[in-house]
């Protein structure tokens, strides 16, 4: 190993530990399940906007985006970074606040499946048990992402091993979120917002200078066919140009929807400790998110300027790492390089503590405490959350096993089965009285259902059908909801009830 190879992995080292004792300092909150889970409801604006994004954007955001926009120009980059970034505000303006409240009147709800069996008055638990089977199943997966990220980064950095380098990350993941639980996870995420927004807008500027600046770089794109439209893409293979169709531009916008549905995006909503102050929040992440999305596509538009040929395949999600490498090489800038490199694992580890704790959560608290043993001790429910946080944790490393899963598919998929499964259900919660449980259950097993159908089966007869699977999904999800809804009894008094409570408090504050 080289003197540079050594000052980066010393770098990278160091935040490591940092994030470890991070966790230690937070453990000692834990005395109960709320804290664990929610932090005891006391997060402020700017934790919970940071980590409300940070902890969403995963390794996707320094990976996925940028390969993305390396290997095929502006246009699928940026249609998806536009219905990201509609999305997450769409997300803080309608579903945050609401959300907040109506989880208090909900008997104090501390997760997303406790509020929709709280909401809908489900007795039989029938609703949180599907939410909480959906969680794991798709957490599963996007935790993988996650791990798959890391080890990406070892492996191109310093010639590891790709699946030591990956299961390494994902223990020291595991260890400072089961100690250090829902609140240490958001003062990291919190660092790490921060880290990501840095570490973006450094490369870019770095790497733009280096390409002979932005018109350089633009001119450079141009020359390349359909590299820089929105409504074509350039091919990395032939170098011609493609049409980017109506599908397509749907397809991206389609990600936006996503954000509905996110269990550890809107257990942040629910965590914030007033909920007027997340109008604040929403500022801040609303700005947070649309320049980190500008970033990362610029990454790789700057990157196919500056190396045109070094990448191909799966391994075009490795341009940053191949910026940070080759920009920041000389004197004391590997360390430099090394920090920069940090951004990457602070993606991966925001978003992997969240998945695990969400995922823990829906067997501890849902599974275990709502139907195993309803009379559970806090001790009892804290045991079985780490338990199952560790067991998560190790499917999703054999998941990410293959050196050349892409980060980018990994995470559509589970996005798309959030978005769908969990995404109406929400909106319709918060904004529709009449909604019952019935109509909840077939909304929420239509858009989960349907988003593994469209994927597997239904996307490949092409054409219209290839639209990614989220739109239909969600849409299905919303009829679902609607029609049962309509043809079966209607709510309770005492649901109407606790919904014109929620709406008086909503008035309130």
């Amino acid at each position: 190993m080289s003197t540079k190879e050594v000052m980066m992995l010393i770098s990278m080292i160091g935040y490591l530990l940092l994030i470890v004792a991070i966790g230690i300092l937070f453990g000692k909150h834990n005395k109960t399940s709320e804290e664990f889970y929610i932090g005891g409801r006391g997060l402020g604006p700017w934790v919970t906007a940071m980590s409300a994004e940070a902890s969403d954007m995963s390794g996707w955001l320094l990976m996925g985006l940028p390969g993305l926009a390396y290997a095929t120009g502006l246009a699928d980059a940026a249609w998806t970074a536009v219905g990201l970034a509609l999305g997450t505000y769409l997300n803080w303006v309608f579903t945050a606040r609401p959300l907040r409240i109506y989880t208090q009147v909900a008997k104090n709800s501390i997760t997303v499946p406790d509020y929709f069996s709280n909401r809908f008055h489900d007795s039989k638990k029938i609703l949180m048990n599907i939410a909480a089977l959906f969680i794991l199943l798709f957490f599963v997966v996007y935790t993988a992402s996650g791990f798959v990220a890391c080890g990406k980064l070892f492996a191109s950095l310093f010639g590891f091993n790709y699946a030591a380098s990956m299961v390494v990350s994902a223990i020291i993941v595991v260890v400072y979120t089961v100690v250090g639980g829902f609140l240490a996870e958001s003062v990291v995420d919190f660092v790490q917002g921060t880290l990501m927004f840095v570490v973006l807008i450094t490369i870019v500027t770095i790497g733009a200078n280096a390409a002979g600046g932005f018109a350089q770089v633009i001119a450079d794109g141009s020359a390349r066919e359909g590299y820089l439209s929105l409504f074509q893409i350039n091919s990395l293979e032939t170098g011609a140009a493609l049409n980017f169709d109506i599908i397509k531009i749907l397809s991206g916008l389609a990600w936006g929807l996503g954000y509905f549905g996110m269990p550890h995006v809107l257990l942040r909503f629910m965590a914030i400790r007033d909920a007027r102050e997340l109008k604040k929040s929403r500022r801040i992440g609303s700005t947070w998110c649309v320049i980190s999305l500008i970033m990362a596509v610029l990454i790789g538009i700057i990157g196919r300027a500056l190396y045109p040929t070094l990448l191909a395949g799966a391994a075009v999600e490795n341009i940053f790492i191949e910026m940070c490498k080759r920009l920041l090489d000389t004197g004391l800038l590997p360390i430099l390089a090394g920090v920069m490199l940090c951004g990457i694992l602070a993606a991966q580890i925001s978003s992997s503590d969240s998945q695990l704790l969400l995922a823990s959560s829906a067997v501890a608290q849902n599974f275990f405490k709502g139907l195993v043993k309803p009379k559970a001790t806090e001790k009892e429910i804290m045991k079985v959350s780490r338990i199952t946080l560790v067991s998560v944790a190790v499917v999703a490393a054999l998941f990410a096993l293959n050196p050349n899963s892409s980060v980018f598919r990994i995470v559509s998929f589970a996005w798309a089965g959030f978005g769908a499964t969990f995404g109406p259900l929400i909106i319709f919660s918060l904004y529709w009285k009449r909604i019952n449980l019935a109509g909840a259950i077939a909304g929420m097993v239509g858009g989960g259902v349907t988003v593994v159908l469209w994927k597997v089966l239904i996307s490949k007869l092409g054409g219209i059908f290839s639209v990614y699977e989220l739109l239909p999904a969600f849409i299905v999800s919303c009829l679902c909801i609607y029609i049962v809804s309509k043809v079966t009894a209607e709510p309770s008094k005492e649901i109407y009830a606790e919904f014109e409570e929620y709406k008086r408090m909503m008035k309130e504050q």
